[in-house]
């Protein structure tokens, strides 16, 4: 069997799956806080038919050598950590950060996990939750009685009650960053976890050591640039299209080597 069947095969399967995180890209183009990922290709192993600075005679060294790759795959993918467009909404439990950092949110199994998704809202029993119902820590308790409630730039929570205008501190929002914020684990719903990559959560309070503000009233906006995306598809398309012409002209090759001798 032609060896170049198998490497347009791997070159396909890497171009398919260039191809559906492209997809996925684009179908999150709406999605609060999303990030775009980007596929990281690398090429297989090679085949050493002539080692490069093997003898060619007594002599010279061969300068090149000669080796014959295996394809192609895609071995990781790359999210992209840029601050997407912020959108005011006017609702006063949307939260946005500008610059570093995520939300903290506890999970319904106790398990802590973080997102840029600020679309929160309040509960039945006054908790600011996000929209899966899941607690955002440090943001405290609003009474039924507020009759409004402002987060500073530093993620204070307040709220004022009907005939004062002083406010009362209802808590803190645990704002975090990571050594390596790429190496996040995504659970999907905007929501992320640590690993051994990423590294444990450093809290500060929002605006202090290089993190980022809370905005109050703004969403932040996905990331990914549709005409960006449509780009990357056409040439991924047509890389693809591509090698399924290199699988094209080894079936030709295949058929002409089976009619020899006939």
């Amino acid at each position: 069997m032609l060896r170049s069947l198998w490497i347009a095969k791997t070159g396909m399967d890497a171009q398919q799956t260039g191809i559906d995180l492209i997809s996925n890209n684009l179908a999150n183009a709406s999605t609060n806080a999303f990030k775009k990922i980007n596929p990281i290709f690398q090429d297989l192993l090679y085949t050493t038919i002539r080692a490069p600075g093997s003898a060619a005679n007594a002599q010279n060294l061969l300068p090149t050598g000669l080796q014959v790759g295996s394809g192609s795959a895609v071995t990781s993918t790359e999210r992209i950590n840029v601050q997407g467009p912020l959108l005011n909404t006017g609702n006063a439990f949307d939260v946005a950060i500008q610059g570093n950092g995520y939300f903290q949110i506890q999970l319904a199994d106790g398990t802590l996990a973080y997102t840029r998704n600020g679309a929160f809202s309040k509960n039945a029993t006054g908790q600011i939750v996000t929209a899966e119902g899941n607690t955002v820590s440090g943001a405290g308790v609003i009474p039924s009685s507020a009759t409004g409630v402002q987060i500073n730039s530093a993620g204070l929570v307040q709220y004022t009650q009907q005939g004062s205008t002083a406010l009362t501190q209802a808590g803190q929002l645990v704002v975090a960053n990571f050594a390596n914020e790429t190496g996040l684990s995504a659970l999907g719903n905007g929501n992320f976890i640590p690993t051994p990559s990423s590294g444990t959560a450093q809290t500060q309070t929002a605006g202090t050591n290089g993190m980022g503000t809370v905005n109050q009233y703004f969403i932040e906006q996905s990331n990914v640039n549709v005409s960006e995306e449509l780009v990357k598809l056409i040439a991924a398309q047509r890389g693809f299209e591509i090698n399924t012409r290199a699988v094209t002209a080894s079936d030709q090759i295949l058929q002409k080597l089976s009619t020899l001798g006939q």
